[in-house]
């Protein structure tokens, strides 16, 4: 149910218009005057604020000024007895949906209440398709950790070195692969990702070279594999560690030769791929074990970036939570709520076992559990563990 905040010092305009609009299914809350409405402002997410010029303690515009300041996505309404062209010009200029003269026409009032309503969804659903549909997340943070990944990654995007990038699961390896492409000159081809952990040994030389009909008993037509679908991109291999030793020798061979063959096929296809790998295991202690060829290890690492965990740069926490507030509460078409120093304190005292990705977990958790503002208490409750 939409809620709508009435801003006006006279109580029968407050009393008929909470009636007529909680008619119309909206949940309404009222205030006297400017100074009563901003506290109800900030300490609630309306939907919607009708609000009066001729108030005492603080009128009608500078409430807007106010409540724009803390939120300027909600739409405020001026509506006045008091009305001339010129205070209805300023109020729009300050940021007013629009300007409604004493006594209101329902109809209109009632169709400018929708207007109003329906530009905020639409204004929160462009703002998660423009996130959702834009090439690359930044990467966020100012610790001399990351600003060394960022650093070595403006050197070797714009070259052919291939790169394995180590780190524990969730630092993120993902994102750093997506801007080595975005920085190459490969940008403007596909970059393909493969996560060799999530595909069954037997389906993985199928996945990555295709196959041709007939093959095998499931071949029921031809597939065009990774290496093809990336030529003239960018290859991402994902958990490498976790790949076959058969598939293993003939990505080996993939990269020596640039060519590959289809399962079932008897002929070679030349390939042009830049290949990404990331890991989260030590390959050399794989090499060890016989899990992992050597060959392939040095074929890979000719560049070998490491992602360090979210333990080892506390010092972005507060920047991550800040991008993290802000995305999920797009996310969710709401309001971004703000987090008190307190919390950030906990949390950057908090051991990451999970890194960026549980991070992001914990912020959407606090945002769906806390109130308007998220506080140490929060943390303590919905984060840390219990003694």
């Amino acid at each position: 149910m939409p809620s709508i905040l009435i801003i006006d010092d006279e109580i029968a305009i407050r009393k008929t218009l909470t009636e007529i609009l909680g008619y119309e299914g909206y949940k309404i809350d009222e205030a006297a005057d400017g100074e009563e409405g901003l506290k109800k402002f900030k300490e609630k997410n309306y939907d919607l604020v009708l609000c009066d010029i001729k108030m005492p303690k603080l009128d009608g515009i500078e409430f807007l000024e106010k409540a724009k300041e803390i939120n300027h996505e909600i739409p405020i309404i001026i509506i006045s007895g008091h009305g001339n062209i010129e205070t209805a010009v300023e109020a729009v200029k300050k940021g007013a949906f629009d300007y409604i003269s004493k006594p209101p026409d329902l109809n209109r009032m009632l169709i400018t209440l929708r207007n109003a309503m329906d530009k905020t969804t639409l204004v929160a659903e462009t703002k998660v398709l423009k996130r959702k549909v834009s090439r690359v997340q930044e990467i966020v943070g100012e610790s001399a950790p990351i600003k060394k990944i960022k650093n070595t990654i403006d050197k070797i995007a714009p070259t052919e070195a291939r790169v394995l990038i180590t780190g524990d699961n969730g630092v993120g390896k993902e994102l750093v692969a997506r801007w080595i492409h975005e920085k190459s000159a490969r940008s403007n081809a596909p970059m393909v990702e493969v996560n060799c952990a999530a595909i069954p040994g037997e389906l993985i030389e199928s996945e990555l070279f295709g196959h041709e009909k007939g093959s095998f008993t499931s071949a029921v037509k031809q597939r065009i594999g990774k290496f093809e679908q990336a030529s003239g991109g960018t290859l991402f291999l994902d958990e490498i560690g976790d790949m076959s030793l058969n598939a293993q020798a003939k990505v080996l061979r993939a990269l020596q030769e640039g060519k590959i063959t289809r399962v079932g096929a008897d002929r070679d296809i030349s390939v042009d791929v830049r290949v990404i790998a990331a890991t989260n295991k030590d390959l050399l202690k794989e090499v060890d074990d016989k899990n992992f060829r050597l060959d392939l290890y040095h074929r890979l690492g000719v560049i070998i970036l490491h992602v360090p965990s979210l333990n080892e740069r506390i010092s972005d926490i507060p920047m991550l939570v800040d991008r993290f507030l802000e995305d999920v509460a797009s996310d969710y078409g709401q309001p971004k709520k703000n987090m008190e120093k307190k919390a950030l304190d906990l949390l950057q005292k908090y051991k990451w076992t999970g890194n960026i990705r549980e991070l992001r977990n914990v912020v959407e958790r606090l945002i769906i559990l806390s109130g308007k503002t998220i506080t140490a208490e929060d943390v303590e409750n919905y984060v840390l563990p219990k003694k």
